[in-house]
């Protein structure tokens, strides 16, 4: 054996768990999976985007920009860095600059559509916020013009008001509060706190009374206002339209046929709402998520395409989250109905990674009902478009798993072979334990024993790795019916048995008597007999 052992994970693995991790919302488990991935893998630019994406979700602007600016580095050209970068410095509040990067997204991959809402959402803050953006250095006339056109035409109205109003009614202006109805909207969940922040305050006796560290309650009431209010105005800037429909929210309602909305304000909340019908999945609400989807769907289908680009993209992606919900509510004629219109949809519009999605649900929801030769069917169209050994690894398990249930164990266990081979070209140590235990399994229901216990034995090895506890009692189980199997078999026959060398005899012999009580004293002995 090498010195120098042999990771636990690997690369790939780290990023596929990652990745499930943040969709569910555990952005801090999601945050170690991509510091690991990057230990292995130092620089790789797309697990840098990918953990730039969890800093911003964990509100971590700071790091955010440094991992899509590290990005960049390694490659100037790379548009899923240059959106990144951009997203970030919008969340932050730099409009001006988050402009500057949507435009040269644009200019570099004009066929993503999201560097051109970028640019809309961003100028859209740019001119709803305070301050003069003509300041800012841009690097081509493109980017300028926008907003030094903006900063000439807010300075004119700026002028103009101060010098038409009098004196009383610019501090009336400038006192003037939000409304409750905007300041609920803007804040969500955390209006209820500013309310009590506020009635705190009408406290005397408690605003005067301190900290055991010496500072003055209403010093920590005041900052926790301000805070509030910081924030307020900031979603005031990135969401201006929200907060304008929210305080005409009934006389929208009645004139909503009749007014269109831009693709900006479109495009962030089919954003939202497919954020919110994954949670909802993820978080067990599968009723709820079906019926946000469904919502949506309706109102996709009556867009057109010019205000919404990606609309047949969309239109699939929420059939697939339809079939998700259904599935977990049991639903299985239902689920197959909304994964095969999935389908049908990425057909008709050449998606292929719409395809190969469709195709893998489609298969879970034959297998799951038991009809497993459409399983594989199933399944077995969708390998040409797996994109990597980690995917063929399980999609070549899934496979041999149905052939099993069919009780075709050759089968099975050249799928298995299949799912080793890749999951080793992955160093994937997990996918290469189940792989092994089902090649294991296929070949006991073959007979071939002394090769099933062989396999159980590399599958132990594996489970220690991981480590599963669980998976090393089952593997314990199996070695010990399958022993039993094999020596059951020498005794029926006893001129077959002559031609089986005498220790692996002893080896299945042993195998009866392991218990994971005794899995340690047995290792520790094959080492001083040089087992």
């Amino acid at each position: 054996m090498a010195d120098e052992e042999l990771p636990v994970v690997s690369f790939g693995n780290l990023m596929t768990e990652g990745t499930i991790l943040s969709r569910r919302g555990q952005h801090d488990k999601a945050l170690g999976c991509f510091n690991d991935a990057l230990k292995l893998r130092a620089g790789d630019k797309h697990c840098l985007i990918t953990r730039s994406k969890c800093f911003l979700k964990l509100g971590d602007t700071e790091n955010s920009l440094k991992d899509a600016e590290a990005s960049l580095q390694i490659d100037k050209t790379f548009s899923e860095g240059l959106y990144q970068k951009a997203e970030t410095l919008y969340t932050m509040g730099d409009f001006e600059f988050a402009l500057v990067f949507y435009h040269r997204g644009r200019r570099l991959r004009p066929d993503l559509h999201k560097f051109q809402l970028g640019i809309n959402k961003a100028e859209e803050a740019i001119v709803n916020c305070i301050g003069n953006p003509s300041s800012v250095k841009l690097e081509s006339k493109e980017e300028l013009c926008f907003v030094s056109r903006q900063a000439e035409l807010q300075s004119k109205k700026d002028n103009q008001k101060q010098q038409n109003k009098p004196k009383d009614q610019k501090d009336k202006k400038q006192t003037k509060k939000k409304s409750p109805k905007t300041e609920q909207q803007l804040l969500g969940e955390l209006y209820a706190d500013k309310a009590f922040l506020e009635k705190l305050l009408k406290d005397e006796d408690l605003m005067q009374s301190s900290t055991r560290q010496g500072i003055k309650v209403m010093d920590l009431v005041l900052d926790g206002i301000s805070y509030l209010n910081r924030r307020r105005d900031f979603w005031q800037q990135q969401k201006p339209i929200y907060a304008r429909v929210y305080e005409r929210k009934v006389l929208r309602r009645e004139r909503k046929q009749d007014k269109k909305q831009k693709p900006s304000d479109i495009s962030r909340s089919i954003e939202k709402n497919m954020e919110d019908i994954e949670l909802l999945l993820a978080r067990g609400s599968a009723e709820e998520s079906c019926r946000k989807a469904e919502r949506l769907l309706k109102k996709i289908e009556m867009w057109s395409e010019k205000e919404v680009p990606n609309k047949n993209e969309l239109v699939g992606n929420l059939h697939s989250c339809i079939g998700n919900a259904q599935l977990a509510m049991g639903q299985m004629e239902a689920a197959l109905r909304s994964h095969k219109m999935d389908l049908d949809c990425a057909r008709q519009n050449a998606l292929t990674d719409a395809v190969s999605r469709a195709l893998d649900n489609i298969g879970h929801v034959y297998a799951r009902t038991g009809k497993f030769q459409q399983a594989i069917n199933t399944w077995e169209e969708k390998i040409p478009l797996a994109q990597s050994s980690l995917e063929k690894a399980w999609l070549f398990h899934e496979i041999g798993r149905c052939y099993l249930e069919l009780d075709k164990a050759e089968e099975a266990q050249k799928y298995g072979q299949k799912s080793l081979q890749s999951a080793d070209e992955e160093g994937d140590v997990e996918w290469q334990l189940h792989a092994t235990v089902l090649v294991a399994q296929a070949q006991v229901k073959l007979k071939d024993y002394r090769s099933a216990i062989l396999n159980f034995e590399r599958a132990l090895e594996k489970a220690k790795l991981v480590p599963s506890e669980a998976a090393q009692n089952g593997i314990i189980a199996a070695l010990d019916n399958v022993s039993k199997s094999f020596i059951a078999e020498l005794e029926k026959n006893p001129h077959e048995g002559l031609a089986v060398p005498a220790l692996e005899r002893e080896i299945a012999a042993e195998n009866v008597k392991i218990t994971p009580g005794n899995l340690e004293e047995k290792e520790e002995g094959g080492k001083h007999t040089g087992n």
